[in-house]
């Protein structure tokens, strides 16, 4: 008979790693990140009945509505080509994608969304819009809208820097 005591445990409060200890600007920038993406990307699982995970948000975000070489996308989302067309083959079987002749260059084909990648896409973009809108009541209009001026501003002079190297 094993007379081991039962113990209960408490769920613990996450460990704070340095950068969150810190509050350094990665760590402020990522934590509504990641809270806001684990809600489109849940939308996003939700509409294609789970078949669509977090990793696939890159294939959304990086495909043009005139279709994309798959070499593009994966330029665009810094990850390898490999990567990227394992993703988009993954959607193209489950009727996400589909591939077509691209009319500038015989030889290639270009990803697109299908009908149904459209409304997943759709969805995620909707998902966005009433996201923003709640973090624009928990700051209040006025911090919203400098919020977002900061971080255009931030992004736009980041990515010319980054084409600059």
């Amino acid at each position: 008979m094993n007379s081991q005591k039962n113990i209960s445990r408490t769920p613990r409060s996450r460990r704070k790693n340095i950068t969150d200890q810190r509050q350094t600007f990665g760590a402020l920038l990522r934590g509504p990140y990641q809270i806001l993406s684990a809600s489109v990307y849940g939308q996003m699982s939700e509409v294609s009945g789970g078949v669509i995970r977090p990793a696939h948000g890159v294939v959304f975000r990086t495909i043009s509505p005139d279709g994309s070489r798959v070499t593009e996308m994966a330029e665009q989302a810094q990850m390898t080509k490999q990567s990227m067309g394992y993703l988009v083959d993954y959607l193209r079987e489950h009727r996400y994608v589909e591939y077509k002749d691209d009319p500038t260059d015989g030889r290639a084909k270009l990803a697109h969304l299908t009908p149904s990648g459209l409304a997943v896409q759709q969805a995620a973009m909707e998902k966005s819009a009433e996201l923003e809108n709640q973090v624009a009541q928990l700051m209040g209009p006025g911090e919203m809208l400098e919020l977002r001026r900061l971080l255009e501003i931030l992004n736009a002079r980041m990515m010319e820097q980054t084409q600059r190297r």
